[in-house]
């Protein structure tokens, strides 16, 4: 059997990164820089009051109370047309431009305007409640580097430095299909004897779209030779990845081997791992093909470990992996030590460690356990038994929110 590892090494080494894009921040969630972004200008671009209040010279309020002449009114979106001169004011809004020389402002709740005058009643310092014109990025400052993966937060900042197109690697289209004639739609009104619902594209689908890849569905192929022929061709040629599950075992109407022997380079694997041993992998002419086990839950533990970080490195991002954190099993557990094994887990923080007990039973077709986790306790190779109470580390693909309103809040519906 190929060790994990190095089946990983392979497949990623034969990742080709996507070719780079400029998009619009709206179509940018999800995809990786290609390129560092540096800010055009400051932000903030100008000096600007934190606070609704008085801006003011710090020094005209060292002996206060005192009463300062106010000179205007300066909104957001407006600018001071006066200067602020000894013992003068201006009323000024949050965001607002800093009038010259004042160089602090007075929040309103340590004020009283009284007629053209405001009484200060508390003294500031040079700074208080002014936000500095690049205090939060510099103009020219690097804001991201190349490999960053996109979420919410990074949209704004780009949006903040004026980087209204990032250059990024493009968005990979994956193709997903299913194989077998048992299978059947998951709408399917009815099912007859021996036949299955295909929960595997809706579950790869789902996993390549949450990577950011756009998802060509291509449907189930019975166990047909020029069907499956095909609809690889197809995806081969719409897509930049394609998945394929069922037929990689050795069973002898499992004609994906076959088929992908015809059309392209594809070797096929007995990885050290538990589940999803078979697994394909190779190419169709130019587009590379991942092989998956038919059974849903190895299917995912091979999307993980294989497909998901072969997506993203095709896309440009550093960092490949899920997170792991260290958990402490709550069970005696057995695995096979010939195998990394990786067992389905919902994982819980009791405010020191992560505690963690198997989510249901652990045989590869059994979907409810898969729901019910939030991570997969990865047991290494040479791992017969873990104890209770032992270490084992959580690969994290689930963060689900863990606190309820009552918990929190104590407030109910």
């Amino acid at each position: 059997m190929k060790p994990l590892a190095d089946a990983q090494r392979h497949v990623l080494a034969a990742m080709a990164p996507l070719p780079t894009v400029a998009v619009p921040l709206a179509e940018a969630l999800g995809l990786c820089t290609a390129a560092p972004v540096t800010a055009a200008h400051d932000v903030p671009p100008f000096a600007n009051s934190a606070m609704d209040g008085f801006a003011v010279r710090a020094s005209d309020t060292a002996d206060a109370p005192v009463r300062l002449d106010v000179l205007e009114d300066v909104p957001a979106g407006s600018v001071p047309t006066l200067p602020v001169g000894p013992g003068r004011a201006t009323r000024i809004m949050t965001g607002a431009p800093m009038p010259d020389g004042a160089d602090a402002v007075v929040i309103v709740e340590e004020t009283t305007s009284e007629g053209s005058t405001v009484r200060v009643g508390a003294p500031v310092a040079p700074g208080d409640s002014v936000r500095a014109a690049g205090s939060d990025v510099a103009a020219g400052a690097t804001v991201l580097e190349a490999g960053v993966r996109l979420g919410p937060a990074h949209l704004g900042l780009l949006a903040a430095v004026g980087a209204s197109a990032p250059m990024v690697r493009r968005r990979p289209v994956v193709a997903v299909l299913s194989t077998g004639d048992e299978v059947r739609p998951a709408d399917a009104p009815a099912l007859e004897p021996g036949a299955i619902r295909d929960a595997n594209r809706p579950l790869l689908g789902a996993l390549a779209a949450g990577v950011g890849a756009g998802v060509l569905d291509l449907g189930i192929v019975g166990d047909d030779a020029a069907a499956l022929r095909s609809a690889l061709e197809r995806a081969a040629g719409e897509a930049d990845v394609v998945l394929t599950s069922g037929g990689v075992s050795m069973g002898d109407y499992d004609l994906v081997k076959q088929v992908l022997g015809e059309l392209g380079s594809v070797e096929f694997w007995r990885v050290a791992m538990q589940p999803a041993k078979p697994f394909a992998f190779g190419f169709l002419g130019g587009t590379p093909l991942f092989g998956l086990p038919g059974n849903p839950v190895s299917a995912m533990v091979s999307f993980e470990q294989f497909v998901r970080p072969a997506l993203l490195r095709r896309m440009g991002a550093r960092r490949l992996f899920r997170p792991r954190v260290p958990g402490v099993l709550e069970h005696a557990v057995e695995t096979d030590p010939a195998k990394t094994v990786f067992l389905r887990a919902s994982a819980r923080h009791d405010g020191s460690a992560w505690r963690v007990a198997l989510s249901g039973g652990q045989s590869s077709h059994v979907l409810g356990a898969l729901a019910a986790a939030d991570a997969f306790a990865v047991v290494p190779v040479g791992t017969a038994r873990l104890e209770a109470g032992d270490p084992v580390m959580l690969e994290m693909f689930h963060w689900p929110e863990s606190r309820t309103a009552e918990e929190v809040l104590g407030w109910t519906d």
